[in-house]
């Protein structure tokens, strides 16, 4: 069985992803937490990973690190990580690698964190510009392949990764425009659900990360439990 190794739910975006992935399209793995416990884990994640970062998928002896290296090598054993569609795949595929590559305003100005609610600063203008393309993207995955997910009617890796912004959105209250609907639509799967119910429930507290989440606006609800 595959061994999929992610930090906290609260925090971590680039674990989100292939979790997502795995549990939405019923790929089994054993979930294994390694918990963000220092603003740098580089030592310590070294020790499953060769970049010092989560996620990293173990299976038969190989380390498969990064959240898209896991995608590609997820999409090589198991039907359904793309779509079948020619034009959805390309474009999910196009839509994939731009989430994986950009939209370092949005990573940056508006941090992970699952269990809060938060009325944001004034936006910089390149925040502006991510959103602005955020919203661009999903009017066009909705429009051009139909519903009610990014690419067509069955969840594949493109809502995988821009599952982080669905977080991101309801978080900060971002203008999602058109989008708003695959939303809703994506904090209301099972998997999304899980993810969000042990993030209410961790009892840790990275000071970095929480720093970033004060930097970025008030804080007007806090759902975490422990």
């Amino acid at each position: 069985m595959y061994v999929l190794i992610t930090a906290n739910r609260n925090y971590s975006s680039w674990s989100l992803r292939p979790w997502v992935l795995m549990r939405a399209l019923g790929i089994a793995f054993e979930d294994q937490i390694e918990p963000f416990t220092n603003p740098i884990n580089y030592d310590e994640f070294r020790s499953f990973s060769p970049t010092g970062q989560v996620p990293a998928l173990l299976d038969e002896g190989r380390t498969v690190y990064d959240s898209l290296g896991i995608t590609l090598y997820l999409a090589d054993r198991h039907d359904g990580v793309w779509p079948a569609d020619p034009d959805a795949r390309a474009w999910a595929q196009c839509a994939t690698a731009e989430m994986h590559s950009g939209f370092s305003a949005l990573r940056n100005d508006c941090t992970m964190n699952v269990g809060v609610r938060v009325t944001p600063k004034p936006p910089s203008g390149a925040l502006r510009l991510d959103v602005a393309r955020i919203r661009e993207l999903f009017a066009e995955g909705l429009s051009r392949f139909g519903g009610p997910f990014l690419a067509g009617d069955r969840f594949t890796a493109v809502d995988a990764f821009f599952a982080p912004v669905a977080f991101r959105i309801r978080t900060y209250g971002l203008d999602a425009g058109a989008g708003q609907a695959w939303v809703d639509h994506m904090l209301a799967q099972p998997a999304m659900l899980e993810w969000e119910r042990q993030a209410l429930l961790e009892d840790w507290r990275e000071e970095s990360h929480e720093a970033e989440l004060m930097a970025a606006g008030v804080i007007t609800a806090d759902y975490r439990t422990a």
